[in-house]
């Protein structure tokens, strides 16, 4: 069964990811972690004009990436996200970057985000509205079982 949690965004690697070394520059893996995570959100229903309304964002306080593998020009990767849960102020949010060719994860990362008032900028309580609008996927192993599975429907 497919894991509403988990929000996948397959691509190919293009030549502009690419540094000095042949293969995808780590600041790379950074920019596609930020754009999935806007992606999810909008699929979740909060789009920037939902946090406007809600005087609300969401900022990074921390990353951490394990690149366990290198990627190439041209590859098939899939980048899965999904949130771990909460806490008052915060949520971690966590990444797989999954090459599609052999099956292998190449790299994890977990972001904690926090979110701010933008009257404030301040931290301040996640929205109940926000909280019951994801799916909360607390192990990374539910991810891995339905990647080898290959339960994880494309969203392109």
């Amino acid at each position: 069964m497919t894991n509403p949690g988990i929000f996948t965004h397959l691509f190919e690697v293009p030549e502009a990811s690419i540094d000095g070394n042949g293969h995808v520059n780590n600041l790379e893996y950074l920019r596609w972690m930020q754009d999935v995570a806007i992606a999810h959100s909008d699929a979740c229903g909060w789009d920037l004009a939902r946090y406007q309304e809600a005087r609300g964002t969401w900022v990074i306080r921390s990353h951490h990436i394990d690149y366990l593998r290198p990627a190439f020009v041209g590859e098939a990767l899939r980048l899965l996200t999904w949130v771990g849960g909460f806490e008052a102020q915060t949520s971690p949010r966590h990444y797989l970057v999954w090459r599609e060719r052999d099956r292998k994860v190449l790299a994890r990362a977990t972001t904690q985000w926090v979110f701010l008032s933008t009257e404030t900028g301040r931290p301040c309580q996640v929205p109940d509205e926000f909280r019951s609008a994801f799916v909360v996927v607390p192990d990374e192993k539910e991810v891995l079982l339905a990647l080898r599975a290959s339960t994880i429907p494309k969203i392109d």
